[in-house]
């Protein structure tokens, strides 16, 4: 810090400085399954990689936790060469891992007068960069997700098609917040992802299951969190997967959830997922008609579904 205050004074239009900010990308996932032991001599060796891959240009710090920081002189190639040449050495990768960074970066003085501000704009940056591999990297995997539920059944693929439709509209009319949508969407989309582990002959039989088979019915939501939660960029998503079940009464699965207590999403996903259900054919009933879904989402309003997401549904 002392560093970078003299950096924002002696910095000028004709002598541009520098601020990267890092934070590192898998390491929570590094220190959880192998150690901290192992997570401390993973940082030290990405310390000095860093301080190696910059010198002559800048110089290296660690801010605190997994987060790293580069000041240094602007050349003529921008900010980028440097960041990428830093980026770079706080990556790493074996069979069982992979270590990135994200980063942020700040030109002294043109886009900052003091420290402070530096840091804040640099921070931000970091974070939009991590938001933005994050969306990324939860797209690829819903995709993935998404294509191996539609090899195994196309009307399937086809139903969570329809769920989250109509769950993005339904959101928007009860005015979700927008930082709420992504994970909303994702869940609806993949909120039978659970059903792979379903058996063919329990998940296609034509006649009512039976206690046995609801009780593996009933496991899906909580297969479907597992899942999910294997993909760090899907972990909000699969919370909402695993209470998409529950009922406004607490009378519903796998926790006994009830009102307030279930997320918002799961709420809406309930009644999208009940009505596209009853309206589509299935294999031990007819497809009923719109009056007649929308008569039963009506009649269980208050016990099964939330009365204000019926409401706006």
């Amino acid at each position: 810090l002392e560093d970078l205050e003299r950096h924002v004074a002696a910095a000028t239009r004709e002598e541009l400085r520098l601020l990267l900010l890092f934070d590192l990308d898998g390491f929570k996932a590094y220190n959880d399954t192998f150690g901290h032991p192992a997570g401390d001599t993973l940082l030290a060796r990405l310390g000095k990689n860093l301080a190696a891959a910059v010198e002559g240009r800048g110089v290296a710090y660690r801010m605190g936790g997994d987060e790293f920081c580069v000041l240094g002189h602007l050349d003529a190639d921008g900010p980028h060469s440097l960041a990428a040449a830093a980026a770079d050495a706080l990556s790493e990768h074996g069979e069982g891992f992979t270590i990135t960074a994200s980063y942020g970066s700040v030109v002294l003085p043109l886009e900052a007068a003091d420290e402070a501000q530096a840091l804040r704009i640099a921070d931000q940056r970091m974070y939009a960069r991590k938001g933005e591999g994050r969306a990324s990297a939860a797209r690829q995997a819903t995709a993935a997700l998404l294509r191996a539920l539609s090899e195994r059944s196309a009307d399937l693929g086809a139903h969570l098609s329809d769920v989250t439709e109509l769950s993005a509209r339904a959101a928007r009319r009860l005015g979700l917040p927008s930082e709420q949508m992504t994970p909303l969407l994702q869940a609806a989309a993949l909120h039978d992802v659970g059903k792979i582990a379903i058996p063919d002959a329990v998940l296609n039989k034509p006649a009512p299951l039976d206690e046995s088979e609801w009780e593996f019915m009933r496991s899906h939501t909580v297969i479907g969190e597992r899942i999910l939660a294997e993909a760090p960029a899907l972990s909000e998503a699969a919370r909402i997967v695993r209470w998409s079940h529950e009922r406004f009464d607490g009378k519903g699965y796998p926790d006994g959830l009830a009102g307030d207590e279930i997320p918002l999403a799961a709420r809406i996903i309930a009644v999208c997922d009940a009505y596209d259900a009853m309206t589509t054919d299935r294999p031990y009933r007819p497809a009923v008609t719109t009056e007649a879904a929308l008569a039963e989402l009506r009649l269980n309003s208050g016990t099964q579904f939330d009365p204000a997401v019926v409401e706006v549904f």
